[in-house]
């Protein structure tokens, strides 16, 4: 059976770190799964990255949302999340940081978990 695949959503301005980090979690011999990786490398026109993301999401099989203190009003996961409910994406959200509260969570965007690799195991198996 082939790894699970996760489209990661995060604050682009603020928290490039935590997508960085979870790509590094799905690389270990024992992760059950993989992550779609849309960061924008260059400027691009709005509806080119809308459609690329709405093609990724649809694609993947989990939608996450890494958790920073600003992520719940980043205008980039809000379409991002609109667009995983309008395909009735399985979703979730790791709180990124030590000191992160499920205050942080996105409206809409899943149950809120506290980040360690049994749950992320869990919830991406």
């Amino acid at each position: 059976m082939g790894k699970t695949k996760v489209f990661v959503s995060f604050d682009f301005d603020n928290d490039k770190t935590l997508k960085d980090f979870i790509i590094g979690q799905a690389k270990n011999s024992d992760s059950p799964f993989e992550v779609s990786d849309l960061s924008l490398k260059e400027a691009a026109p709005e509806k080119d990255w809308l459609d690329r993301a709405r093609r990724a999401i649809s694609r993947s099989d989990v939608f996450l949302i890494m958790l920073g203190s600003k992520t719940r009003t980043a205008p980039g996961v809000l379409k991002e999340v609109k667009i995983a409910n309008e395909l009735a994406k399985s979703k979730c959200q790791i709180i990124g940081y030590k000191d992160g509260t499920s205050d942080w969570a996105v409206p809409g965007g899943g149950r809120t978990y506290a980040w360690d690799w049994d749950n992320l195991k869990k919830l991406l198996a």
